[in-house]
């Protein structure tokens, strides 16, 4: 109802290899941010799945 009363500020919208010259320092920062939530995120998924990956492999290992 009273969205159009708030101060709209431009999304961010970055993708990879993108020139990103335009940005502000602010939103050089909120990416930056960004990226570094996703990066720890994506470390986070890779853990569990070397962690699962270890574990099949040990269950599945052949006798020597």
């Amino acid at each position: 109802m009273f969205d159009d009363l708030e101060p709209t500020r431009k999304k961010t919208a970055y993708s990879l290899g993108q020139d990103v010259s335009a940005f502000s320092l602010a939103d050089l920062d909120e990416t930056m941010k960004q990226l570094e939530a996703e990066i720890a995120r994506l470390a986070e998924v890779r853990k569990q799945k070397s962690a699962s990956q270890s574990a099949a492999d040990a269950l599945f290992r052949k006798p020597e």
